[in-house]
């Protein structure tokens, strides 16, 4: 697509939204629903895409970490709908009475959406979702690196939708960038912070408002309280899910001192279950594409020449981009695998001996997309919860928050602005209008000019007296 094709998809848009600017519950509904319709319908070409992209990924993963979270999002807002759209009933001050004050939720307009590569499905229905529940038109810009998926989700939707309700372009980097510095009523965006920030600079010779969904580097702290076979079994589950290509992967683990053989004992058990072999494995996911799989090397062989030493879970590489799980002990700062976000089954540990020093060091660094505690002490369990920043937390579980349709996905700081899924992604998506309706009764003409009046008095020594 060129540029000025993408001009044309942009206009076009804001005319359609520009004679329905405020659809009904049941138009949006029925947008929702044929949305969900067409991905149950599309499964398997869409598990198939997703495979063909990645190199090999599990069809039942796909169903489960962009299917599944996709569908029950849509359902979710469905049911919801109505009372998220339903004005709010406000309280105007007694000096102001009679009145009526209501905040009317009326959609944006135009809302973009670039998706990223590592889960082309969820993270383009999840915003879409959102963005149609508000009542907006939609452009979304799929992600280079994965030219099937993309080239799927176009037509899926195009067979469902009129491409002046929701449109999906394709392209490369350049058409992205032209992508970002259109003048939309919002945009959305999915992927690093680098990129993030050129996004914002851009989004902000519009003015345009920003979401940010980036990454960073998600801590996971388990105590020494915790069941150490529960938390090796969750937090593998977590990291081996796409081949730790997810931006909530757990990126690195602080452990108590005592416990780091045994964990790593356990996490080489439930490998044993999850992923006996590499070789001909179905369930194993490639890593995206060569580049990627030599910038994980990369991390590591940089490690490992600083001091850290490797283990491997697996006894073999079934094929380069099939990579197994790569543990690494005795890390420091100065290595870049504590500096970048891994994004990848590479899994740094690092050990502490004081619970608080580890809480500190996370304080220390920029806030992150997620933060993972694994503790059965409630005391400790709250003082993360009230000491640590994070765009979301997980007690005694990894990741599994993003998929709860009624939680707000998003960052905080370096990992991102704002918010959505759920009403939280409804009001990103809203402009939240405040409305006051005053009756043919004007109490307010007494404090008109000239001022200096007895009401005027009055009200001054009831409200603003010393």
């Amino acid at each position: 697509m060129t540029c000025e094709l993408l001009r044309q998809h942009f206009t076009r848009l804001q005319q359609a939204f520009a004679k329905n600017p405020m659809p009904s519950a049941a138009e949006r509904s029925d947008w929702l629903e044929q949305l969900r319709q067409a991905l149950i319908k599309q499964q398997d070409a869409i598990a198939a895409a997703i495979s063909q992209d990645f190199g090999h990924r599990s069809a039942d993963e796909t169903r489960m970490v962009e299917l599944l979270p996709s569908v029950l999002g849509i359902a979710h807002a469905r049911r919801n709908l109505k009372r998220w759209m339903r004005p709010q009933r406000r309280w105007p001050s007694l000096l102001f009475q009679p009145s009526c004050a209501k905040v009317y939720y009326q959609p944006v307009g135009v809302v973009g959406i670039v998706v990223p590569w590592n889960s082309p499905v969820f993270l383009s229905i999840g915003p879409l979702t959102s963005a149609l529940a508000a009542g907006n038109r939609v452009m979304l810009k799929m992600s280079e690196h994965a030219p099937a998926t993309a080239k799927l989700m176009q037509q899926l939707v195009q067979s469902i939708f009129p491409q002046d309700l929701v449109s999906v372009v394709l392209g490369d980097a350049q058409l992205g960038k032209a992508f970002t510095q259109l003048p939309f009523d919002h945009l959305l965006f999915t992927g690093s912070t680098a990129v993030g920030k050129k996004v914002m600079r851009a989004a902000a010779e519009n003015l345009t408002p920003v979401t940010l969904e980036l990454g960073g580097k998600s801590p996971t702290i388990v105590d020494e309280s915790a069941n150490l076979a529960d938390a090796a079994e969750r937090i593998a589950f977590a990291k081996l899910l796409n081949a730790g290509q997810f931006c909530v992967a757990p990126d690195y683990i602080l452990l108590p001192k005592q416990c780091l053989n045994e964990f790593i004992v356990q996490l080489r058990l439930v490998l044993q279950r999850f992923q006996p072999t590499l070789a001909d494995n179905p369930d194993c996911t490639w890593i995206i594409n060569q580049q990627h799989q030599q910038r994980l090397r990369a991390l590591v062989e940089d490690a490992q020449i600083k001091g850290a030493k490797l283990t491997s879970l697996h006894a073999e590489q079934a094929h380069e981009r099939n990579m197994p799980l790569l543990v690494l002990t005795e890390v420091t700062d100065c290595m870049r695998v504590m500096q970048e976000e891994v994004f990848g089954p590479v899994l740094p540990i690092m050990v502490y001996e004081d619970f608080y020093d580890a809480v500190a060091y996370v304080q220390q660094r920029p806030r992150p997309l997620a933060l993972y505690f694994f503790s059965h002490n409630k005391e400790r369990q709250q003082h993360i919860l009230a000491q640590t920043h994070a765009g979301g937390t997980c007690i005694n579980e990894a990741l599994l928050h993003v998929a709860q349709p009624d939680l707000p996905f998003g960052g905080i700081g370096s990992s991102g602005i704002g918010s959505y899924h759920g009403r939280e992604g409804f009001l990103t998506f809203s402009h939240a209008k405040a409305v006051l309706t005053k009756s043919r009764i004007n109490p307010m003409r007494l404090i008109y000019p000239p001022y200096g009046g007895r009401f005027q008095r009055i009200i001054e020594w009831l409200f603003l007296r010393r």
